[in-house]
């Protein structure tokens, strides 16, 4: 297929305000782009960080007048929302140990939340975040960003359909190389705060990187799980968190998985691998390669399916942007989740009813489970990788 996607918005923009983000932020960057990709948002205020200089500073580089530019999340979103031209939705793109206090403060003043993963860093706070949105009747989305690839997508349907049968394993990988040096010593911003307990929580590998392993395959294949055990090992001298892990998992529905997510394996730059094994056939997609999907069937060759041609299923073809041999990656997913996001916020805000198909983003829910699972990882490693009900 040579056709490409229409993209532009209809309709009013949205306008959306940042938490964290500042100049220099890698994933802050990433949002900014991606809420913007599809002509349906724009920025209209922040406040990018701690340092009310790199605020206003980051507020010059991006446009924003200074009288939407606040010095902390709290006076952000209660003079947000008492302006009659106040945002429709916050980003949240901090260090995890904002992410509660920040999105809390967001849902009490009636402002949708989008919000980086993992969402909280305890169970009880995505919890409460979650009861705090249906309370108030706000969407929130949470940026699992890899399940939004449109050949995730095709294997998500293929899954649904019957195409491999009955699931039997779930194998996949996670791995990076970056942290087999202590970056973190050498004042690198990223290895610094990843491997700092108060600001990355009780987990750094299985957190940061795991949690896309859990929620991925998850998002393809439904399964829920029944329990698992977990060793996680904090390779690096003095390293209070981890930098790797090796989770296996019991699936309720009699499958069993085996999860491996590594920040160490040198050679490694973002490896997320999936390969699911059914009664039928089996599917492998890997992020790296992202517009492929290699599937093989009991009673066929091996086969690679490709991103934007007719065999695709509709479920996943919808959210190819160019034609195929025209490699799609991370901006163009993460636009994915902020183009669901924002179609089902405009339809919310003008009153109409929401589909489950409006609502195919990662949600608080699923952000629940992901913070449930790190801690699930972390209690079993520290119980001699005890098995333990999820």
């Amino acid at each position: 297929m040579i056709e490409g996607k229409q993209t532009a918005g209809r309709g009013p923009l949205l306008t959306f305000g940042m938490i964290g983000g500042g100049t220099g932020s890698f994933i802050g960057d990433v949002h900014r782009k991606a809420a913007v990709f599809d002509g349906k948002s724009q920025m209209a205020a922040g406040c990018f960080s701690r340092s009310w200089e790199t605020t206003l500073e980051t507020g010059r580089q991006l446009g924003l007048p200074e009288d939407r530019l606040y010095k902390d999340f709290t006076e952000m979103a209660v003079k947000e929302a008492e302006r009659e031209d106040g945002i429709d939705f916050v980003v949240i793109a901090t260090p995890n140990y904002a992410h509660y206090k920040a999105a809390k403060v967001f849902l009490e003043n009636g402002i949708h939340v989008v919000c980086d993963k993992p969402v909280t860093q305890r169970v009880e706070e995505a919890e409460e975040l979650a009861q705090l949105a249906a309370e108030k009747d706000l969407l929130f989305a949470v940026t699992y960003s890899y399940s939004q690839c449109p050949m995730v997508r095709h294997a998500r349907e293929m899954v649904r359909r019957g195409d491999i049968g009955d699931i039997r394993v779930v194998v996949a990988e996670y791995s990076q190389g970056w942290l087999a040096e202590e970056l973190e010593k050498t004042g690198q911003r990223q290895a610094a705060w990843r491997t700092d307990p108060d600001m990355a929580g009780i987990s750094n590998c299985t957190g940061d990187i795991g949690s896309h392993i859990e929620h991925t395959v998850s998002y393809i294949t439904g399964l829920e799980i029944d329990s698992l055990c977990a060793r996680l090992d904090a390779f690096g001298e003095d390293r209070p968190l981890d930098t790797n892990s090796h989770v296996m998992l019991k699936f309720t529905n009699g499958a069993v998985g085996n999860y491996w997510a590594s920040q160490v394996a040198v050679g490694r730059d973002n490896s997320l691998i999936v390969r699911i094994y059914g009664t039928k056939g089996g599917i492998e997609w890997e992020q790296e390669a992202q517009n492929y999907l290699k599937v093989a069937m009991v009673d066929g060759p091996v086969q690679i399916l490709s991103r934007g041609n007719g065999y695709v299923y509709p479920e996943g073809a919808e959210w190819s942007r160019l034609p195929s041999g025209h490699p799609e990656g991370l901006y163009e997913s993460f636009a994915n989740t902020y183009n669901t996001f924002l179609t089902a916020l405009a339809k919310k805000l003008a009153g109409e009813p929401l589909t489950d198909k409006d609502l195919d983003f990662p949600n608080i829910h699923d952000g629940v489970r992901g913070v449930r699972y790190v801690h699930k990882c972390v209690e079993s490693s520290q119980k001699d990788s005890s098995w333990l009900k999820f």
